[in-house]
This record gives C-alpha cells, sequence and structure tokens, in this order.
C-alpha cells in the first residue's frame, strides 16, 4: 500500500509538472525525476516531524513563555534583595 501511494502520489506531481511547463514534450523522465525527488523531500520530512522528541516539538507560544519566565524569576530575585 505504501508503495502504491508513493507512486500515485509521484504520477499526479509529474503530471501537474508537465502542465505547469506548458505541457511541452520529452521532458516526462524530468518532470518524473524531479516529483520523485520532491515526494521523497517531504516523506523523509514529514517523518522527521512525527519522530521528533517533545522538547523539540515546543510551540512556539511555550518558547515565547520561557524568557518571561526567566524574567518573572530575576523580577522576583531582585525584589528580595531590595
Amino acid at each position: 500500500m505504501h508503495e502504491a501511494s508513493l507512486h500515485e502520489e509521484i504520477v499526479k506531481l509529474a503530471s501537474d509538472l508537465f502542465e505547469k511547463s506548458g505541457r511541452l514534450g520529452g521532458r516526462d523522465l524530468d518532470n518524473w525525476l524531479e516529483a520523485e525527488r520532491i515526494v521523497v523531500t517531504r516523506r523523509r520530512q514529514q517523518r522527521n516531524l512525527e519522530t521528533e522528541t517533545p522538547a523539540r516539538k515546543m510551540t512556539s507560544t511555550a518558547k515565547e513563555s520561557i524568557p518571561r519566565k526567566v524574567e518573572q524569576k530575576q523580577t522576583r530575585q531582585s525584589s528580595r534583595n531590595k
């Protein structure tokens, strides 16, 4: 099933590339190889995203809150030092 869907995805993208190029003849192998490269790259990136550790998947909201937490901690510490 996986191989069939990979093939279908490449076929569709190669066809899209053919259409976008103005239906130029004689470029079928070029379109196929480009589509294959794009599909494999997309799938590799998707697989990498799915296998990332939770720490690396930190949302932008969480990333933004870290500096605020550090700032709050520093404010509390400076308040105590007064």
